[in-house]
């Protein structure tokens, strides 16, 4: 292709404008100059002329340039191979999806086209199979992926983790509350406050109330103000924590590079000196910085544990999605030296612009070798990227401070949401996965803490308490309130009693909810279809309003808690020492159960299920039973069933003119005695799907009741006695062992002399490894007695 020569078809025709000049610009013939080409005469190019002669001299014009195209030649220019720019995402765990730290990553695409260029395309067959179109077109429904439930002793893991993780972030709060209270720290916070800003945070007391509200208000702006501009957010604070659904996801698991470093007193210190660090150790320092001027604040926390049960998970780490070559760096080394040697070639072949005649779109700038220049690396000024961290909108630590005047304790956040008195702002969305509201606890300088959730929350019956560990454990909250009062006070003060009765007028306060799913689980009020299987509404309860489920749905009628009862079967309540009372109409009819797996004999794995009617199990309320009343005691004789034995679940079901002794000895007794007595069945122990009886005690005549408890005191003397006895018998024969023993070493050493005897003691002594061990003989062996003397209480020989 080099040097070859084609036609070019040109334009016969061009516009001209009427009363037009020959004259080329200035301009367009300096351009000409810089690139090289002589500039044409005007006479050389008439392009205005009239209509009459247009004819002659464009024949003549496309002659012309015919002969000036069969004179070019072209020749092919070397361009430098191309660097191709492929985008690489550099994505975290946090934002999936941020497209501001993009790298450019070099990969040669030259080299491998010149390899293939030589390469012939292979020939492959074509083969068209209508059976696997159809398959592949016709969609198919697959179940979508579902989450494993938990069992309960996962369920159970769970709950323990919850509470331990609570007490390790309660100790986290109350020492970085003790750090707020550093006299070092306060020193080098106090100068950042001037002397007008410190007087509004102290109202004096002869203010009214809202006076002295007022003047903390300005007091707490200038203060905020002034934190705002001097502190600096440069790490990560606290987060929710989330659980992982696989072991395999913590194995690669990297904690963050920007979590917070404050970990001890110095560095909290020297983050006081900063004013730099996360925004969980702004709003400790900012507490601080309150404390200082005389302020009465708290530190308040919204922890963050992992959750009880359910919540959001960890998310499962993506596959590697950045395009990379295998030999990365030894490629992008190649490439650079590949454009170095290229950008000098080209800037010595072509020192000046080689772009004019290509900017002026000359008809002969085509026919020259151009080679353009590479453009050099423009030194830019390299500045500080500003630290940008991806956090929750809403804060995990803030203050409280009390208003003197009102005696109400108001929150105030300097750091994250710069508000002030607006404690419904602090919760964050159920849809925010970096931050939850479910504990909030407030410290005092002096470390005593209270749970003041009640105050944020919207909706603490309604949503927040479900996050809790009351809503999963019977007795979470006392648990709760066991663990709040290691931080309470002793004795509570008149302040303490009314912020008690202010959260519990918050929560009285809170209206009925909105959607069909805050309704379940809920202590006061109820829906019908989210009673449980035992539960049923009394008769003739009364609706205390409608809710629609959905657009289209109807309106469910919303129900007061205290209207719903439980209902159990017959059996259920026998054992609770209650029995059906007669002609009562079953409150409801439980659905059957799936159907008993029989053995192979036949019989029914649980006894209860063969009992079962085909249309159910009829329950009852407590309404419909009364106290069961057993057979009671004739002439001595126990009633018993038809096992020998008598029911006793609950004290009740003793029988009148009876007594229950629990004692192990107590069957024996009454054996011995020979009177009548009943094993006393008090419930059962369930393995798997079966159960077994457990006897405790006996249950006799009260007649018997004296005698029996005293010839229990009998056998438990003889067998006293008996074990008396055996000991006595081991330490006898232990100390006859340990005489015989004497007897025979004095029989062997008896004809011995004595410094042989010794001499063959020190020697076994030797043998044995006990020649320089310590010896356990106390000082009464070494004591010297008087020949005149008592010895100490003993008779001399």
């Amino acid at each position: 292709m080099v040097a070859s020569k084609r036609t070019v078809t040109r334009r016969s025709t061009r516009r001209a404008g009427v009363g037009g000049s020959n004259d080329e610009p200035d301009i367009y013939r300096q351009m000409l100059a810089e690139a090289g080409e002589k500039p044409q005469s005007p006479l050389d190019d008439k392009r205005h002329l009239n209509q009459s002669e247009t004819g002659e001299q464009e024949g003549g014009q496309a002659q012309e340039d015919e002969d000036e195209d069969e004179e070019l030649e072209f020749q092919d220019v070397i361009l430098p191979n191309p660097t191709v720019q492929t985008l690489e995402r550099d994505s975290d765990e946090e934002d999936s999806d941020d497209d501001e730290d993009l790298h450019f990553e070099d990969v040669d695409f030259v080299n491998w086209l010149n390899d293939t260029k030589g390469k012939a395309p292979e020939i492959a067959e074509l083969e068209l199979n209508l059976t696997a179109q159809q398959s592949s077109t016709t969609p198919t429904k697959r179940p979508g992926e579902r989450r494993k439930p938990i069992t309960k002793e996962e369920k159970d893991r769970r709950i323990a983790i919850h509470k331990t993780h609570l007490l390790c972030l309660l100790s986290h709060v109350a020492r970085r509350n003790h750090w707020c209270n550093d006299h070092k720290v306060q020193e080098s916070l106090r100068p950042h406050l001037t002397d007008k800003t410190v007087h509004y945070l102290n109202p004096e007391s002869h203010l009214p109330q809202f006076g002295q509200a007022e003047s903390l208000k300005n007091g707490l702006k200038q203060a905020a103000d002034v934190w705002k501009s001097k502190f600096e957010i440069k790490e990560r604070g606290l987060r929710r924590a989330l659980w992982a659904e696989d072991v395999e996801q913590l194995k690669d698991y990297e904690p963050l590079v920007d979590m917070d470093s404050c970990l001890d007193r110095a560095d909290f210190r020297e983050a006081a000196g900063k004013l730099q660090g996360s925004r969980d150790v702004g709003a400790q320092l900012y507490c601080a910085l309150l404390r200082s001027a005389g302020v009465r604040a708290r530190l308040v926390c919204s922890l963050q544990p992992l959750s009880c049960v359910g919540g959001p998970i960890l998310p499962k780490p993506k596959g590697q999605s950045r395009m990379t070559t295998s030999p990365k760096k030894d490629n992008s080394r190649d490439l650079l030296a590949m454009y170095e040697a290229t950008a000098e070639n080209t800037t010595a072949s072509s020192p000046a612009g080689p772009t004019v005649r290509r900017r002026l779109g000359h008809p002969h700038a085509t026919a020259y070798n151009f080679k353009p220049a590479a453009s050099l690396p423009s030194s830019r000024k390299t500045f500080d990227v500003p630290v940008r961290i991806r956090e929750s909108p809403y804060p995990v630590y803030w203050v409280e401070v009390l208003d003197v005047g009102h005696q109400k304790w108001q929150p105030a956040d300097a750091v994250v949401l710069h508000s002030f008195w607006r404690p419904k702002v602090f919760e964050p969305p159920i849809t925010d996965k970096e931050n939850s509201l479910c504990y909030v606890v407030a410290m005092e300088a002096d470390g005593t803490a209270k749970d003041v959730t009640r105050r944020y929350a919207k909706a603490y019956t309604a949503k927040t308490r479900k996050l809790r560990v009351e809503s999963v454990l019977d007795d979470g909250d006392a648990w709760w309130r066991k663990v709040m009062k290691f931080f309470g006070r002793p004795r509570p003060t008149d302040l303490d009693q009314i912020e008690v009765n202010e959260l519990a007028g918050a929560e009285a306060r809170e209206p009925m909810p909105r959607n069909v799913q805050d309704f379940k689980d809920h202590p006061v009020y109820a829906l019908e279809r989210h009673l449980r299987r035992h539960e049923v509404l009394v008769p003739g309860a009364t609706p205390s309003g409608t809710v629609g489920a959905g657009s289209r749905g109807p309106l469910e009628k919303i129900y007061r808690r205290k209207d719903v009862r439980i209902a159990r079967s017959a059996a259920k309540w026998y054992r609770l020492g209650r029995e059906v009372k007669p002609a009562e109409i079953p409150a409801k009819w439980l659905p059957k159960k799936a159907s008993v797996k029989r053995s192979r004999l036949g019989s029914p794995e649980n006894a209860e299920a063969e009992a079962e009617e085909q249309a159910g199990t009829p329950v009852y309320t407590h309404d419909q039973t009364e106290a069961y009343e057993p057979p009671p005691v004739r002439n001595g004789r126990v009633p018993k069933n038809k096992f020998g034995n008598i029911e006793v679940y609950v004290p009740s079901m003793v029988p009148r003119g009876a007594v229950h002794i629990v004692h192990e000895l107590a069957a024996r007794a009454a054996l011995t005695l020979g009177i009548d007595y009943a094993p006393a069945l008090t419930g059962f122990q369930f393995r798997g799907r079966q159960g077994t009886a457990v006897l405790h005690g006996i249950v006799v005549a009260a007649e018997f009741d004296e005698a029996v408890r005293a010839v229990m005191a009998g056998l438990g003397d003889a067998e006293q006695e008996a074990a008396d006895e055996r000991r006595r018998l081991g330490v006898l024969m232990m100390w006859r062992r340990l005489l015989m023993g004497l007897r025979i070493r004095e029989r062997i050493w008896g004809g011995v002399d004595e410094e042989e005897r010794k001499e063959a003691e020190r020697q076994a002594e030797m043998e044995a490894g006990l020649g320089d061990a310590t010896s356990d003989t106390t000082e009464e062996f070494d004591m010297v007695y008087e020949e005149d003397g008592e010895g100490g209480g003993f008779m001399m020989e």
